[in-house]
């Protein structure tokens, strides 16, 4: 009990001064934060095929866990070596110090202070009640045992002040809880002035707006997922432990690099100034399996990334321009690499300053983020975008390049089942069978559906937006009783037919057909 007070406390000290330095400074957050850095990626594509967009949470109630088992074993520790169990603490800390002022976005030795002042704190109070429980066996050996004056010695289980033990352990409870929610309190307090700066975003509107929704492109078919994604059920796949909160007035883009004839730094009020182009746009995740959930379309609105890049100079490698990659960098200290060529190409690759007729959530990427259709989001969508530095592939490797993952990732032809869903149980008769096809910057051109060992059947398309989106489709099936299996290609308009070759995601992303099993009644 001792040692899990002494982590606790630790942890809870830790909050307010977390709160005063920077909330991604915490000893938790910045071990996590290390830990994902240092997960081998086919780690992380488990992680998150296992556990979706809670990956971060189980990632977090992991560390808390392995944090507790050690605590406990520090107090124990600490009963037959005082001193050595309370040094223990401070290791830990020491290590969260350290994971804490290595992280891509450190601000410097200051972050370090949120683990040394817990770990002080957690060291101080695993030998205050240790000491409690070692003072009655004190008291009852001879005056010449030396290790027991000390407490250094082993433990000899004896007589002890169990109701002192229990009130001192109890208020350090109590107190460590209460600085622990002024901590958390004070975290959210801090994010205040991002979220006002939110609330007072309006939208201009759009210079260059999206076409209306062709009539057709949105089929109304149970359990078809809906031609634009809500907001709140767009995929989240990215690394940021805590969400970062940035206050609009204060951000600013700097555009630099090689081949950059003229800097530039803009405001967020300078990109509302610009005329916006509003443009329906497909978002796939690379870590998305066959048949998975992390794609999804939004109406955004934004920037043309091109036209800023041209005022500072940049000109395309086919233009003689001396940089191929665009390394955007966000404010948590992720780098994604994006290829100039194709953001200059005339495609919308936009800075996105709104989604869905609303500025950013902050969950994707408030104030300001990169969307470039075509590309998957590792390579294209770098949320709380903060500085774009122009150079090349063979000079630098961004975050993911790092850890195993392509340089270019141009999205692969897919197509997904929604309904009927795997080992549903249809009754005979007509079952529609839905879906969504996407092959971004390329667009589907058609798709087809096998029932079992049968041959191919063209599905009914649904109305085309753009090149740029996903489209549904649907196949009325005539189904008859037992087990079957139900699988889905996709051609694009290249004439390309989707591959039956399965791969995993890393390192450019899944590919193979998607099939459901289902047993008609």
């Amino acid at each position: 009990m001792s040692g899990v007070l002494a982590g606790f406390t630790a942890l809870a000290v830790a909050e307010p001064v977390a709160a005063a330095v920077r909330p991604q400074s915490g000893p938790v957050i910045a071990v996590g934060g290390a830990s994902i850095d240092a997960t081998p990626a086919a780690v992380k594509d488990w992680a998150i095929r296992h556990f979706g967009t809670d990956d971060k949470l189980v990632l977090q109630l992991g560390i808390l866990a392995v944090l507790t088992l050690l605590a406990l074993a520090l107090g124990v520790l600490a009963l037959r070596y005082r001193r050595v169990g309370a040094a223990g603490v401070l290791l830990f800390g020491a290590v969260g110090a350290a994971a804490a002022v290595s992280r891509p976005d450190s601000t410097g030795p200051v972050d370090a202070l949120p683990s040394v002042v817990g770990a002080v704190a957690g060291a101080l109070l695993l030998y205050v009640l240790v000491g409690r429980l070692t003072a009655a066996v004190r008291s009852a050996a001879p005056a010449s045992d030396s290790a027991e004056e000390t407490g250094d010695g082993p433990f000899v289980p004896a007589g002890w002040d169990r109701r002192g033990f229990v009130l001192a352990a109890a208020s350090a409870a109590a107190a460590s809880a209460a600085v622990g929610t002024v901590g958390r309190t004070l975290t959210t307090s801090r994010g205040q002035d991002a979220i006002a700066s939110r609330e007072q975003v309006v939208l201009p509107s759009p210079g260059s707006p999206a076409r209306p929704l062709p009539g057709g492109a949105g089929l109304r078919i149970p359990g078809l997922s809906p031609f634009v994604t809500p907001n709140a059920e767009f995929y989240r796949v990215d690394t940021a432990l805590v969400v970062p909160r940035v206050d609009a007035t204060a951000w600013r883009l700097r555009i630099h690099g090689k081949g950059v004839q003229r800097p530039g730094s803009y405001s967020f009020d300078d990109l509302l100034r610009r005329e916006l182009v509003e443009r329906d746009i497909t978002l796939t995740c690379v870590s998305n399996e066959v048949g998975g959930p992390y794609v999804g379309t939004a109406r955004w609105t934004g920037v043309r990334l091109a036209d800023l890049l041209a005022e500072c100079g940049v000109k395309p490698p086919s233009r003689g321009g001396p940089a191929d990659q665009l390394v955007s960098r966000s404010v948590d200290g992720m780098t994604i690499g994006s290829p100039v060529e194709d953001v200059m190409d005339g495609r919308d690759a936009l800075l996105a300053l709104g989604m869905n007729g609303e500025p950013l959530p902050f969950d994707h990427g408030f104030p300001v983020r990169m969307v470039v259709p075509g590309l998957y989001g590792f390579v294209s969508a770098c949320k709380w975008i903060k500085d774009i530095e122009l150079t090349t592939f063979d000079s630098y490797d961004p975050y993911w390049v790092k850890r195993g993952w392509a340089r270019r990732a141009p999205v692969k032809t897919a197509a997904r089942i929604d309904t009927p869903k795997p080992f549903a149980r249809p009754r005979a008769g007509t079952v529609m069978v839905a879906g969504v096809a996407w092959a971004q910057h390329r667009g589907i051109d058609k798709v087809e559906v096998r029932v079992d060992d049968g041959p191919w059947q063209e599905a009914d398309l649904a109305a085309e937006d753009t090149r740029d989106t996903w489209r549904q489709w649907s196949f009325p099936w005539r189904s008859t009783k037992g087990g079957h299996t139900l699988t889905v290609r996709a051609t694009d308009r290249t004439g390309a037919v989707q591959t039956e070759r399965r791969a995993r995601t890393v390192p450019d992303g899944a590919s193979g057909w998607h099939s459901v099993v289902v047993t008609v009644d």
